[in-house]
C-alpha cells in the first residue's frame, strides 16, 4: 500500500512539473525585442519631383523609404523618378509607388445619360490600371508591388469616381499588382453636424476588395507637425485604424493652415531633412508600418 501511495505521489509530481513546463511554453509573453520590432514604425518622405542623385545619401540618413511616381505627378508633364529604382534600391530605400488618379471633373462628360458616365469611367479605370502595371514592370517593380492611386480630393467622392476606382482595383489585381490608395484621412463637413472621411467613403464603396491605405492628415493634432521623430508614430494614430502609411506633413503648407501645430514649424510651410542645411529639397513626411510600404525593393 505504501509503495502504491509513493508511486501515485511521484506520478502527481511529474504531472505538476509537466503542467508548469506547458504553462511556461504557452503563457510566457513573446520576446520583448520581437514585440518591439512588430510594432515599430518607419519614417519616409515623398515629393513630386525627384530630388537628384546627390541628395539620396543625405536623405537616407533620416528616411527608410521614398515615393516613386510611375505617372506624371499633379502639375507635372513627366515623372522625373523614372529610371531611378535601382539607384534608390542600392542606397537602401524602400518605396511608395504612385500613379496619378483623375479629378472628378475629368470623369464627368457633357452627356445626358448617367450610364454613359459609368461606362466611360469603367473604361478609364481599367486603362489607367493597365498603364500603371506596364510602367511598374518596365521600372523593374516585381509582381505584388503595391501601386497607390493618388486621390487628391477630400470628402465624399461622387458615384462616378467609385466606378472608376473599382475598375482600377480589379484591373490592377488582374495584372498581378496590389492596389493601394493615397487619400484623405481628414473629416470634411457635410452640413448639419455630419462629416465624411474619404478613406471611409472608399471602404464603404469597394466591397471586400483588398486595398492598402496611405492617408494624409496633417492637422495638429494628430500630426506632430514638421518634425523628424526618433520613434515615428504608428499610422493608426492618423485616425484611420487600418492605415498602413500616414502622411503627417505636406510641403508647402498654406500660410495659417496649421495654427495648432508646434511653434517651431517652419514659417514658409516647408519641411526639410536634418542634413539638408541649404534647404534644397522640401518634403512631405510619412510614417509606415513597413520600411518598404509598396514592397517594391525586393
Amino acid at each position: 500500500m505504501r509503495t502504491i501511495f509513493l508511486c501515485a505521489f511521484l506520478l502527481c509530481a511529474l504531472c505538476v512539473s509537466a503542467l508548469t513546463f506547458s504553462s511556461a511554453l504557452f503563457i510566457t509573453p513573446p520576446n520583448s525585442q520581437a514585440a518591439q520590432e512588430h510594432s515599430r514604425s518607419y519614417l519616409g518622405f515623398d515629393r513630386n519631383v525627384y530630388p537628384g542623385d546627390s541628395a539620396l545619401p543625405i536623405l537616407r540618413k533620416t528616411f527608410t523609404f521614398a515615393s516613386y511616381w510611375l505617372s506624371p505627378p499633379p502639375g507635372e508633364k513627366t515623372s522625373t523618378w523614372l529610371g531611378k529604382r535601382e539607384l534608390l534600391r542600392s542606397q537602401g530605400f524602400g518605396f511608395l509607388v504612385l500613379y496619378r488618379g483623375p479629378q472628378s471633373s475629368e470623369l464627368r462628360q457633357t452627356l445626358p445619360v448617367a450610364r454613359v458616365f459609368d461606362n466611360l469611367s469603367l473604361k478609364r479605370g481599367a486603362r489607367d490600371a493597365r498603364q500603371a502595371a506596364v510602367a511598374a514592370k518596365k521600372e523593374g517593380f516585381p509582381s505584388h508591388t503595391v501601386i497607390f492611386l493618388d486621390i487628391e480630393e477630400g470628402g465624399r467622392l461622387p458615384a462616378v469616381y467609385h466606378v472608376y476606382l473599382r475598375a482600377w482595383l480589379d484591373q490592377l489585381a488582374g495584372a498581378g499588382y496590389r492596389a493601394g490608395v493615397y487619400c484623405s484621412g481628414m473629416p470634411v463637413s457635410e452640413g448639419g453636424g455630419a462629416t465624411i472621411i474619404t478613406a471611409d467613403d472608399i471602404r464603404n464603396n469597394t466591397g471586400s476588395r483588398d486595398i492598402i491605405y496611405w492617408v494624409y492628415n496633417d492637422a495638429c493634432p494628430p500630426s506632430p507637425g514638421c518634425v523628424v521623430p526618433q520613434d515615428p508614430p504608428a499610422p493608426s494614430k492618423s485616425g484611420i485604424s487600418n492605415a498602413a502609411t500616414w502622411q503627417f506633413w505636406r510641403s508647402p503648407r498654406p500660410k495659417g493652415s496649421a495654427p495648432r501645430c508646434p511653434a517651431k514649424n517652419p514659417s514658409n510651410g516647408n519641411c526639410y531633412a536634418p542634413g539638408d542645411a541649404a534647404h534644397e529639397w522640401f518634403l512631405d513626411l510619412n510614417t509606415a508600418t513597413s520600411a518598404d510600404p509598396s514592397g517594391g525593393a525586393k
